[in-house]
């Protein structure tokens, strides 16, 4: 057993952490100083790979904290749970990118971002004793600029509005006047815009909201500082544009019935049509007064009939000369018994008189013309040549309509507008082949603009970093080690062969346990029981580094001697 165990420790001791070991205590200081620095910082790049591809993207949540409050926010997320930072550079909050609908949910669950105007509530909060007939005005105004700026905020298009009031002290004096006048700041949401009617509307609102405020006093300005609001716009202008905008109504919906009637019948993309409308807004009145001579009517009629019967005597005529010679004499042929005297002959006196009014037939009309009559049409259309397939080659094959094809085309076209000659209407339909565009082909996403693919990569990206450290760093400097560790103990172990054969012997076996002490040929000096127990371990230390063989074989002995 004895020999079995002296060939035992006879072997060397090569395990590579021995070796490892080894190689780095026959370094210098300094090199296993650099050795153990080098060694850190690739643990900590590891690390922060690591860290790295394990780590979430980050989207911006609100562009500034300016406008929330920080602490109200910061206690929302911290309550749901929601990782966030705050970039030091724009100050903008970082959400994860899989949090970010969820904590504009929850913030606007909350009432946040929320509108800081302050309204009407503002006269609820209790007053002070002794509160100046100013400070209520202005608390007064204030709170009428909040509930203004509440109302703009309601459009769809505006992010946030801000109203100031400039109200005059009323004055005794009737010839010194003085108007009230408003300016409101709009802020738009961004990729929106705000239209002429919106921005009127908005003037209107506040003009109409303030007594004495006219709308040339209110003033409308963007984040941008581009002043929306013109003052008084020119009527004419206004006119203008509105018959501008009736005309292309017009033609759009006169197009429109255009694509109804043809999409069927053509195919969409195989036609154009254009509509251009001659809409007439001359505004006409007219009045008229027509009598028709063909139906009198008797309106009033009088008539005067009169006869006078004479009694035969000759008169004088009052105020005539009297002494005038007789006229003829004439004797009748018949004798009238009844005026044997010889009377006058008997006069008779008739007269007619009638006068009539007549009523003629009168018509009379109050005419208004229609304002944007349209006065003239032309619509013009183009189709394309007929696309079919050629059943053996399987290419497309252009046909060019045919005239019959076009007319009836042409025929539909202008039952659909509303064809007139009489005012003029043109209508044509044209056959002209199409450019032929190439078609944009979407196809499927490239699998690198895929979401998923981006965390792939960091993954094997940090994978391979720490691969290339521990196999292009760590692996050769460990190797490194433990080779210089081998060589080292080949060395001490040809030392140990030279001084054994320099006393006569082969190898350990050699020596019995009688002559194995701790004092060889040198002599080593062991440290005395005064000495400290640091000291006597540091000189046991130093025995066992000088000649690990021979103290080997003392261990043995002592081993050997307590069985």
């Amino acid at each position: 057993m004895a020999n079995a165990e002296t060939d035992v420790m006879s072997e060397p001791n090569s395990t590579p952490a021995n070796d490892l070991m080894e190689g780095f205590n026959s370094l210098n200081l300094i090199r296993q100083a650099g050795l153990m620095v080098g060694l850190a910082a690739s643990v900590a790049i590891g690390f922060a790979v690591v860290l790295w591809t394990q780590g979430e993207d980050y989207r911006p949540l609100y562009g500034s904290l300016d406008r929330l409050d920080s602490a109200e926010v910061v206690e929302i997320l911290e309550t749901n749970n929601i990782t966030f930072k705050i970039d030091g550079a724009s100050g903008a909050l970082l959400v994860a990118d899989q949090d970010v609908h969820n904590a504009r949910l929850k913030l606007a669950e909350a009432g946040l971002p929320g509108d800081a105007s302050v309204g009407f509530e503002l006269l609820d909060q209790e007053q002070p004793l002794g509160t100046s007939q100013f400070m209520e005005g202005a608390r007064y105004r204030r709170s009428l600029e909040g509930e203004l700026a509440r109302t703009v905020t309601s459009i769809n298009s505006v992010r946030s509005a801000r109203v100031h009031l400039a109200i005059p002290k009323r004055s005794v004096f009737v010839r010194d006047p003085r108007r009230p006048s408003a300016s409101v700041f709009v802020e738009l949401f961004p990729g929106r815009g705000i239209k002429p009617a919106q921005v009127k509307a908005i003037a209107n609102l506040v003009a109409s909201s303030i007594p004495e405020l006219s709308l040339e006093n209110v003033t409308v300005v963007d984040q941008k500082g581009n002043l929306l609001t013109t003052g008084e716009e020119d009527q004419e202008m206004l006119m203008a544009g509105r018959q501008r905008d009736y005309t292309r109504k017009v033609e759009n919906d006169i197009a429109n019935r255009i694509n109804s009637i043809l999409n069927p019948v053509v195919g969409a993309g195989s036609y154009k049509a254009e509509v251009s409308a001659d809409v007439d807004f001359t505004e006409v009145e007219q009045a008229e007064e027509i009598f028709n001579p063909d139906l009198p009517a008797v309106r009033s009629e009088q008539t005067l009939e009169e006869a006078r019967v004479g009694d035969g005597a000759v008169a004088g005529i009052p105020g005539a000369l009297t002494n005038q010679p007789p006229a003829n004499g004439e004797a009748p042929e018949v004798a009238n018994p009844n005026n044997p005297a010889g009377a006058g002959q008997p006069s008779q006196n008739s007269r007619k008189q009638a006068t009539r009014n007549f009523e003629l037939d009168r018509t009379v009309s109050y005419t208004k013309h229609q304002l944007g009559k349209v006065r003239r049409l032309t619509v013009a259309v183009v189709v394309d040549d007929k696309v079919s397939l050629d059943p053996e080659t399987g290419a497309q094959v252009r046909t060019p309509w045919s005239e019959n094809d076009l007319e009836r085309l042409a025929i539909l076209v202008r039952d659909a507008v509303g064809f007139s000659a009489v005012r003029g209407d043109s209508v044509n339909v044209l056959n002209s082949p199409f450019v032929e565009r190439d078609e944009i082909v979407i196809g499927e996403q490239p699998i690198w603009e895929k979401p998923w693919f981006l965390s792939l990569a960091k993954q094997l990206v940090g994978l391979f970093i720490i691969v290339a450290l521990v196999v292009g760093l760590l692996r050769p400097v460990l190797k490194s080690l433990t080779n210089t560790g081998a060589k080292a103990k080949e060395d001490e172990k040809a030392k140990e062969m030279a001084a054994l054969q320099s006393s006569g012997l082969d190898s350990f076996e050699g020596l019995s346990d009688e002559t194995v002490t701790l004092t060889g040929g040198d002599a080593l000096a062991l440290p005395s029981p005064e000495e400290s127990y640091e000291q006597q371990l540091n000189a046991i230390k130093g025995l066992v580094a000088e000649d690990p063989g021979r103290v080997a074989q003392v261990i043995k002995r002592w081993v050997n001697e307590d069985e």
